[in-house]
């Protein structure tokens, strides 16, 4: 990366820099390689936060599907853990999986799951049956059809036909598949395999596995990767993961330049558990050195730009983004590291920059709380609007949540120490409900950031980015506004 014009003089964030495009011959989007290269297997350069609100099963399944990596939160004891690492490594990878509910569920109770958007249904089946022929199911609910059912309507009555069905085969083809669903007028279809249903798929599913490469292991299953503190018997914990399948291990706490986390970074570093270690919290090229030293091979940088976050207005604590990725960056490439920068991402161009400042992925917090897979049931507010509840890891609801198991003097004596937000209504985008509908609009944004730089892949986006310092108005110069006639 270079500047363009003026060289900064202060530390610098996301709204402070603008990308300024350069002579190119990458012809188009779709010629673009997303890849980080940083060992996780991944083939875009997006993470889920390790935040309870954010990163579950669900949303890491969708998201390796799609070439990205979840991060399961470190709050989870270790046998759910254990669970969850499993389930994400069950998942299909063609296909979606599905989400079953029996037949007498209520609309009411599917909308707590799901709403009324298109590309989206419900398998109606038994949902604790091991496997299911197609004769098992009762049908496939649109979630669209929510939107006129009755709150106490029950789902059975809502099947208007048996399920259409496709077999994993024709899936193979992606473009075969989405042909076949069109020609079937289907906007969900269960896919069947040797007569058994394993997932289904919608047209937009079809769609997307023509333009993403999953993020999948040696053996061909979803990636994953699962969050340690640093605590406690780490070590014992990071062995268990590693048994359990977990691709990465992240070593998380919010101050990562501490003697706690070299500690845990060297017991872990010693099992040579053979996968990539991931650590932060840091800002500095001393803490590159120190926790790269001590065995991390990927950093997470970033303290204070999250939505959920109140370190900076706490304490005077952090720095501003876009320097934090720039100073690491350069110090993790020297010694052959990677850095994830975490945190304060608002917009695609945020992803672009913080790429073109050396990351090789970014993490995303509450951006991705707001989706349809991500962790907890839908709600509403007065006015109908559906939201999900997201809270910072740092905050009261967090601790609670952590410690839940000491007793009430202790609990409470760490709830003074609180930081953060405990409660947050993150409102779900109408037009893009969905983890996959933002992963659209992020990388469409990303792939053209790069053709307009004229690199192909992430390494040459480093290299080639040129950047420019703007004014607070040109920022807003930048934002599209509404236009009345």
């Amino acid at each position: 990366m270079e500047f363009y014009g003026a060289s900064p003089e202060v530390d610098l964030t996301y709204s402070d820099v603008f990308l300024v495009p350069r002579r190119s011959d990458v012809r188009s989007r779709l010629d673009v390689d997303l890849a980080p290269g940083d060992g996780t297997g991944a083939t875009v350069p997006l993470v889920s936060a390790n935040m309870n609100s954010v990163t579950g099963t669900r949303l890491a399944a969708t998201l390796a599907r799609r070439g990205g990596l979840g991060v399961l939160p470190q709050d989870l004891p270790l046998p759910e853990l254990d669970a969850a690492i499993r389930w994400v490594k069950a998942q299909p990878v063609p296909w979606d999986s599905p989400l079953v509910l029996p037949p007498h569920a209520t609309a009411s109770e599917a909308a707590k799951l799901l709403p009324p958007t298109e590309g989206h249904g419900i398998l109606v089946a038994d949902p604790h049956a091991e496997s299911l022929a197609i004769d098992d199911v009762v049908g496939i609910v649109p979630a669209t059809r929510l939107a006129t059912a009755l709150p106490d309507a029950q789902l059975g009555d809502l099947v208007r036909a048996r399920p259409v069905s496709i077999d994993a085969d024709d899936v193979a083809d992606a473009r075969h598949a989405f042909d076949l669903l069109v020609a079937a007028e289907a906007e969900v279809v269960a896919v069947l395999q040797h007569g058994r249903v394993v997932g289904v798929l919608s047209q937009r599913s079809a769609l997307r596995s023509t333009l993403y490469r999953p993020a999948v292991d040696a053996s061909g299953r979803l990636v994953v990767a699962a969050a340690v503190g640093v605590n406690g018997d780490v070590a014992s914990k990071a062995r268990a993961l590693a048994a359990a399948g977990v691709d990465v291990l992240v070593v998380d706490t919010a101050h990562g330049h501490q003697e706690q986390m070299l500690r845990a970074l060297r017991e872990v570093a010693a099992l040579d558990l053979g996968i990539p270690i991931a650590a932060g919290n840091i800002v500095t090229a001393e803490g590159v050195r120190d926790l790269t030293e001590a065995g991390a091979s990927i950093l997470k940088v970033g303290v204070g730009p999250g939505a959920m976050c109140t370190t900076r207005m706490m304490t005077a604590v952090g720095r501003p983004q876009f320097s934090a990725v720039l100073e690491t960056a350069e110090a993790a490439r020297a010694v052959g590291a990677h850095v994830w920068a975490d945190g304060g991402v608002r917009y695609p161009r945020d992803v672009a920059l913080a790429l073109a400042a050396g990351a090789a992925s970014v993490m995303i917090g509450s951006w991705f709380a707001g989706t349809i897979e991500a962790p907890g049931e839908l709600l509403a507010d007065a006015d109908g609007r559906i939201y999900k509840e997201s809270w910072g890891m740092a905050s009261t609801k967090a601790v609670q949540g952590r410690f839940g198991r000491l007793d009430p003097y202790e609990r409470a004596r760490k709830e003074l120490f609180a930081e953060g937000i405990s409660s947050s209504k993150i409102y779900l985008d109408p037009q893009r409900p969905g983890l996959e509908d933002l992963l659209d609009m992020i990388t469409s944004g990303v792939r053209s950031s790069f053709t307009y730089a004229g690199a192909a892949s992430v390494a040459e986006f480093h290299e080639r980015a040129r950047v420019g310092l703007q004014s607070a108005a040109g920022y807003e110069e930048g934002k599209a506004l509404p236009v009345s006639w």
